[in-house]
């Protein structure tokens, strides 16, 4: 369930932010993503920062420290974090601000080759040693040979359009809550779903990241698998009563896995 998103910063929070930076000026709280209770634009004396955190108590309060660990191995396709603070029962990130906006999945789109390029860049991160989630795990429930989808890649897992700023030169992702490990091709494996989302078709999906090493390189038996494991997960997020995004999602993914499922027959 997504968290509340608090409007106002409480005061301790900022008490905590000014001892770091300096004065606060003025705050701008953003309304997009779900899993932070505070997610605002601080402006200070000396510049800009963006904060998301949690109550330490909260049951997620862990993705505060998962994101903190990882941002050292993605700098140049992520944002950089400044501090980490846990003053008065909050756990706090202050990451430097990017001017960009949402990335638009639309076909046609500009942004599409720039998070492309981002995802070639990602493919070559290899996991580092934490203790993240693995695919296999994360995606036994939903397939019968989750195997397959074991490998040393970081992943990021999380392609929703907010989680990833572009402008025109670059895309950077955000929200690296739910990294995991595992092969690398899985990473353009869930963008294709997000593609479809946006209205590209399968095939104009996967075009989108046929170019990319860790995907040209992919078992296609291993990519028909999650396929048809993504389209089940997808079909118990939406549940009997789904709301507008995630029956897209549903729909998406099951078009995907349908169109996996036709190529397989056509190339036998």
């Amino acid at each position: 369930m997504p968290t509340h998103r608090l409007i106002e910063l409480p005061a301790d929070v900022l008490a905590a932010i000014s001892e770091t930076t300096g004065p606060v000026v003025r705050t701008e709280p953003v309304g997009s993503g779900f899993n932070s209770e505070i997610a605002a634009r601080v402006h200070t004396e000396s510049g800009t920062v963006f904060v998301k955190g949690l109550r330490a108590d909260h049951p997620r309060a862990w993705t505060q420290q998962r994101e903190a660990e990882i941002n050292p191995n993605v700098q140049g396709i992520a944002p950089r974090l400044l501090w980490h603070l846990k003053p008065a029962g909050w756990d706090l990130l202050g990451f430097e601000t990017v001017n960009g906006r949402h990335a638009d999945y639309a076909p046609g789109s500009p942004d599409v080759p720039l998070v492309a390029a981002t995802l070639r860049r990602l493919g070559d991160i290899p996991c580092p040693n934490l203790s993240l989630k693995t695919m296999p795990n994360r995606m036994a429930a939903y397939s019968d040979t989750p195997d397959l989808f074991a490998g040393d890649r970081l992943l990021h897992t999380d392609w929703h359009n907010t989680n990833v700023l572009v402008d025109d030169e670059s895309a950077l992702l955000v929200d690296w809550a739910w990294a995991s490990q595992g092969a690398g091709w899985i990473d353009p494996a869930l963008w294709v779903i997000w593609l479809m989302a946006g209205g590209h078709t399968a095939p104009q999906a996967e075009s989108c990241v046929a170019a990319l090493p860790v995907w040209t390189g992919a078992p296609k038996a291993a990519v028909d698998a999650f396929a048809a494991a993504s389209a089940r997960l997808w079909r118990e997020i939406a549940g009997a009563d789904p709301d507008p995004w995630t029956q897209r999602m549903e729909r998406a993914a099951d078009a995907w896995a349908r169109h996996r499922i036709g190529s397989a027959s056509s190339s036998g």
